[in-house]
């Protein structure tokens, strides 16, 4: 493509309205027990809080 070529922009390509995916900030109502709730926010803590990177976010070799 040259530097001068012309490019069509899209425009808005979305439905106008309120996003609301089913399901969605329902974490309390899938979890039955209090035992399952308090682990379910252990691991959500130790997700972000922890000492060591998590999951993905650990290195084979230090940087």
């Amino acid at each position: 493509m040259s530097e001068n070529a012309t490019v069509e922009v899209l425009g808005p390509t979305y439905e106008p309205g309120k996003p609301n995916p089913e399901g969605e900030g329902d974490w309390e109502k899938k979890l039955t027990t209090q035992e399952a709730m308090l682990g379910y926010i252990r691991t959500a803590d130790r997700y972000w809080y922890a000492e060591e990177s998590y999951g993905s976010e650990k290195r084979k070799d230090p940087a």
